[in-house]
C-alpha cells in the first residue's frame, strides 16, 4: 500500500526528498557535494553560524552539559531555562499584562500545546474556534486536535477579509471562543491584520493567538516581533514565537498572562510529557536575545529592508507573479507544480538553492518559489539572483512555448 501511494504522489509531482548539507546553515552552503548560494533558509538575520552564539552553546555545555535528563516538571528545569523564559516575558512585557513565557523544544509543540491547552479552560462542546484559512501546519494540527479532544466547534476564515469573522462571532453563545493566526504567513510573507483581530476579539470576548513564527526577531525596531512593530497591548493576546529562524538556534516559546500559562504548564500535554531542552541551548538563545534587541540586531534588520526594497524596486517579471511582501519572504507563483520544479531546477543548475514549494503545503494551483532573505545576504547577491531569475524566466516560457 506504501509503494503504491508514493508512486502516485510521484505521479502528481508532490514527492518530496531530503538534500543532505555538510556544511554550516549559510547563505553558501554545500548542498549534496555542490556549493550552492541558498535563498532558502528561515535564517533571516544570519544569526545559525554566528561565532557569538557557537561560543554560547559552546560555554552552555561547558556549565550544564549535553542534555537535561528529563521533562521540566521532574528535573529538567535548569536555570538557563528559568533565565531564558524571563527574558523572553520581557520582550512582550510592554504587550501583554503580567507576561511570562514558556520554553520549548520545537514551534509544533509550542502551538499544539497552546490551543490544547486553551480549550479545555471550558467542559467539552463550550468552545469555539476561529482559525485563518492560511495558518501554519502546526496551527492546523493543534486545532483539529483540540476539536478531537475537547469537541471544539471550528470556523476557517480569510485574514484579507475580517467581515464573516465577525458575522459567525455575532452568532456564537459558546463561552469560550479562541482566534487564531500566523502573524506572518509562511509561504505569502504577508502580515496578518493583528490590531484588527485584536478589536473584534475584544468586541466578542475572545482570546487573539498569535504564531509570530516569521516575525519575532525581524519585526519591531527591537525585533521584538508584531507586537511591538503594531504597538499593541492586551490581556487576552496569546503569543507564541519561535527561536530557530531569526534568533538562530532552536525552540520557541508561549508568552501569555501568568495565569494562561500557569495552566497550561499545569494541563498542556506536549509541554508535561517531553523532555527539557538541552539547557546548552538555552544558554545560547540568552546570548541571541541580546543580540537581536542590540545594535547587531538592529543593523542586520536594516540590511533586510535594503534587500526587500531592492527586491520589489528591480525584480520585473514578464509572466511569473510576485507578491507585495514586506518581509524577509518573497514568494513567485508559478501556479503548477511542473513549472516550480522546472523553475527549482534551472535556479539549482545556476547554482542556487530554492526548492518549488507544492501542495499541501500550499493551495493547489498555486505552486511557487519560496525566496527568503537573510541579513548576510549582500546587495550584489540579490542582484545577481535577480538577473538569473530574469533569465531563466524567459528559458521558462520558451520551454512552455
Amino acid at each position: 500500500m506504501a509503494e503504491k501511494q508514493i508512486a502516485d504522489l510521484d505521479m502528481q509531482l508532490l514527492r518530496r526528498k531530503l538534500r543532505i548539507t555538510d556544511t554550516a546553515c549559510d547563505i553558501k552552503t554545500t548542498v549534496n557535494g555542490r556549493e550552492l548560494t541558498a535563498f532558502c533558509s528561515n535564517d533571516y538575520l544570519g544569526f545559525a553560524n554566528h561565532p557569538g552564539l557557537i561560543s554560547a552553546l559552546s560555554e552552555g555545555a561547558h556549565l550544564y552539559g549535553a542534555g537535561s535528563g528529563a521533562s521540566h516538571l521532574i528535573s529538567g528545569h535548569n536555570i538557563a531555562h528559568e533565565s531564558l523564559e524571563k527574558k523572553l516575558a520581557a520582550f512582550q512585557s510592554h504587550h501583554i499584562p503580567k507576561a511570562r513565557a514558556l520554553f520549548f523544544s520545537t514551534g509544533y509543540l509550542a502551538n499544539l500545546t497552546a490551543i490544547t491547552g486553551l480549550v479545555r479552560l471550558g467542559q467539552a462542546g463550550e468552545a469555539s474556534i476561529y482559525s485563518a484559512k492560511l495558518n501554519h501546519a502546526s496551527l492546523i494540527d493543534g486545532v483539529r486536535l483540540a476539536s478531537a479532544q475537547n469537541k471544539a466547534s471550528i470556523t476557517l476564515f480569510d485574514h484579507q477579509q475580517l467581515d464573516s469573522l465577525r458575522a459567525d462571532l455575532q452568532k456564537d453563545s459558546r463561552p469560550l471562543k479562541i482566534i487564531v493566526t500566523d502573524g506572518v504567513f509562511s509561504m505569502d510573507g504577508d502580515i496578518a491584520p493583528v490590531p484588527a483581530l485584536l478589536k473584534i476579539a475584544e468586541e466578542f470576548d475572545a482570546l487573539l493567538l498569535i504564531d509570530d513564527a516569521h516575525g519575532f526577531g525581524v519585526l519591531g525596531e527591537q525585533g521584538h516581533g508584531i507586537l511591538e512593530q503594531e504597538k499593541l497591548n492586551s490581556d487576552r493576546i496569546v503569543y507564541i514565537g519561535t527561536l530557530g529562524k531569526a534568533a538562530g538556534i532552536s525552540g520557541a516559546f508561549i508568552c501569555a498572562q501568568e495565569f494562561f500559562i500557569e495552566w497550561l504548564i499545569q494541563k498542556g500535554r506536549p509541554y508535561i510529557y517531553s523532555t527539557a531542552t538541552p539547557p546548552a541551548i538555552a544558554h545560547a538563545l540568552l546570548k541571541s536575545l541580546e543580540m537581536i534587541e542590540g545594535e547587531e540586531g538592529r543593523r542586520r534588520r536594516a540590511q533586510l529592508a535594503q534587500l526587500i526594497d531592492i527586491w520589489h524596486e528591480e525584480m520585473i517579471f514578464s509572466q511569473w507573479q510576485k507578491t507585495s511582501s514586506c518581509t524577509p519572504i518573497q514568494p513567485v507563483i508559478l501556479g503548477s507544480n511542473a513549472n516550480a520544479l522546472f523553475a527549482s531546477s534551472l535556479l539549482d543548475k545556476a547554482g542556487y538553492w530554492i526548492p518549488a514549494i507544492r501542495p499541501p503545503t500550499v493551495p493547489a494551483g498555486s505552486a511557487r518559489l519560496r525566496i527568503t532573505f537573510s541579513a548576510t545576504h549582500s546587495a550584489d547577491d540579490l542582484r545577481q539572483l535577480i538577473r538569473t531569475l530574469k533569465t531563466i524566466e524567459q528559458e521558462a516560457m520558451t520551454s512552455a512555448s
